[in-house]
């Protein structure tokens, strides 16, 4: 019997493959209702679409739309579209875009906040066969001349709030996402849908990369591509991340982001809902997700923080019965985080260690973050995680080194001029390095402990900021703690300290006795200073470059 249209395409035949076999493939992908029943011909449909589009987001939401076309895959503040009605937004602009000059191969640069015109935008510009290259929406207008010089995409999607901070971007055309409202001056994506065919396209050669920025927090952003993910990364991330098949899903994490980008793609998979909203608002949130009746809530940590800053008679309106995980990724959680929203909510937070470059690497579940609020995890299925020293050797559990990770997702290295590969993270043994600095406990959970390049030597011993940090945040007065490295003429080095506090302020003894109580003597801070707030990326990441200029 010759082999079917799905199982002699193989990724597919790999998806079939691991739900047949035995242990955690097959556990995972059973469990979370991927693998359910379907007739032949629409087997058969799914088959041939993911031959030709591949499993990013052009052959990912082409099987969505014909597996479930009527299913809602998306909501956002102008309301709800179907799989099917995606399927159709994303054929027209793929058409308006081939028509403005996109050719397989070239660039296409998305620049739009969680709403329907970054989905479009990113499937169509799939469906051309260009690269998509995800911009951070708090770019400063330097920062993105810099990198769109660098990247060279032919168009640029944006919305219309950046029209002004992309005028020096030597860009060919540009088309609007989102329009507040008015003659915006641009064509919008909006218009090009209603204006071209909705029906099916021939499917490129070249099939789509995606080109994820880093963070930018110690230097200028650089781009780290990847190409599609195969079901192993999945069955990877749902192997300690329970999601379900057709769950509804809060994304407030920036899809720009590595974090919230992996939810938009795995709702190609689970055949989730996707709620949206433009700006993260901390009550807003709350509302959304209860009024959604989302099952799970996608977050970078600070918005834990900012909704647990909410007043208690806010968080007791929203008591968010229904959500069942809430996924936290992109930064540490610093102090007692973990223990307060699982306090607040429910057992559902799961933390996801990763970056840009790696992906994911560790995954920490409500149990173990009851256990040990600020680790890290462990591994999920099929994922590689050593410490080693600085000769690459590893070493023994309990001792510090640099985190090195392996899985199906590491990048392919840091784009230069036209997109080139130019340079890459460290590679050892075919594992790479995360830029990270941690240890496994006697339970085999990893520490991340801070940045390689932040750590400071202070009178001959090794001091990571971020301990210090977490430290000071379990303070009853203190909100939030950064600390970096300056120059000391005793020691070498000292730790510098900014914090925001609740009032009444506790004094700089206060705190140093603090530290002192919980840590050892050398990792006491001097230099302490109060801020309104701390500098933040649009991750929520904390500006430690913008520190070292501040008094």
């Amino acid at each position: 019997m010759s082999p079917s249209p799905l199982t002699s395409h193989p990724v597919v035949g790999r998806v079939v493959s691991l739900a047949g076999s035995v242990g955690t493939p097959a556990r995972v992908l059973g469990g979370s209702g991927i693998v359910r029943p379907l007739s032949p011909a629409v087997i058969a449909r799914i088959g041939r679409a993911l031959r030709s589009w591949g499993t990013g987001p052009a052959g990912g939401f082409t099987a969505m739309a014909l597996r479930e076309p009527d299913r809602v895959g998306l909501v956002d503040e102008l309301g709800s579209l179907t799989y099917g009605e995606l399927q159709r937004r994303s054929n027209a602009l793929a058409r308006a875009l081939v028509e403005r000059g996109v050719r397989e191969g070239d660039g296409v640069a998305v620049m739009c906040r969680n709403h329907r015109g970054f989905v479009d935008a990113l499937v169509a510009t799939a469906k051309c066969g260009a690269d998509i290259l995800l911009l951070n929406t708090a770019f400063a207008g330097p920062q993105l001349v810099g990198v769109l010089e660098r990247e060279g995409p032919r168009v640029v999607i944006h919305d219309e709030e950046f029209t002004g901070l992309l005028a020096e971007a030597a860009v060919d055309t540009r088309l609007l996402g989102w329009v507040d409202g008015g003659d915006p001056g641009l064509e919008t994506i909006e218009e090009l849908i209603e204006a071209y065919d909705g029906s099916d396209l021939p499917a490129p050669e070249h099939h789509a990369r995606i080109v994820i920025l880093t963070s930018g927090t110690t230097g200028t952003p650089k781009g780290a591509p990847r190409s599609e993910a195969g079901i192993g990364a999945a069955v990877s991330l749902l192997s300690r991340l329970p999601l379900r098949y057709g769950w509804r899903t809060h994304v407030a994490a920036p899809l720009f982001h590595t974090w919230g980008f992996a939810h938009l793609a795995l709702a190609m998979l689970l055949g989730s809902t996707v709620v949206l909203r433009r700006r993260f608002d901390p009550e807003e949130c709350l509302t959304v997700t209860d009024e959604e009746r989302c099952d799970s809530l996608v977050v970078i940590p600070v918005m834990l923080q900012r909704i647990l800053d909410l007043p208690q008679e806010v968080r007791d309106r929203h008591p968010l019965p229904h959500l069942k995980v809430t996924a936290a990724s992109g930064s540490a959680l610093p102090g007692d985080l973990a223990l307060e929203w699982m306090d607040a909510f429910g057992d559902n937070l799961y933390n996801v260690y990763g970056s840009t470059e790696v992906a994911y690497a560790s995954i920490a579940t409500p149990r173990d973050l009851r256990e040990a609020p600020t680790s890290a995890g462990r591994p999920p299925w099929a994922t590689v995680v050593k410490i080693l020293d600085r000769d690459g050797v590893e070493v023994p559990r309990g001792e510090s080194g640099r985190i090195f990770v392996g899985n199906g997702l590491l990048f392919e290295g840091y784009t230069g001029a036209s997109g080139d590969v130019v340079e890459s993270k460290e590679v050892i043994g075919g594992l790479m390095s995360t830029g990270d600095i941690g240890r496994y406990d006697e339970r085999g959970r990893l520490h991340v402990e801070g940045r390689d390049d932040e750590m400071i030597v202070s009178g001959g011993e090794n001091v990571f900021p971020q301990e210090v940090e977490d430290c000071l945040t379990r303070h009853e007065s203190v909100v939030e703690a950064a600390a970096i490295g300056v120059a000391d003429a005793e020691f070498g080095q000292r730790l510098k300290v900014f914090l925001v506090v609740e009032e009444p302020a506790p004094s700089v003894d206060e705190l140093k006795n603090w530290v002192k109580l919980n840590l050892a003597r050398y990792k006491v801070p001097r230099d302490f200073v109060f801020l309104g707030e701390l500098p933040r990326n649009a991750t929520g990441k904390i500006l430690k470059r913008d520190l070292a200029t501040l008094d």
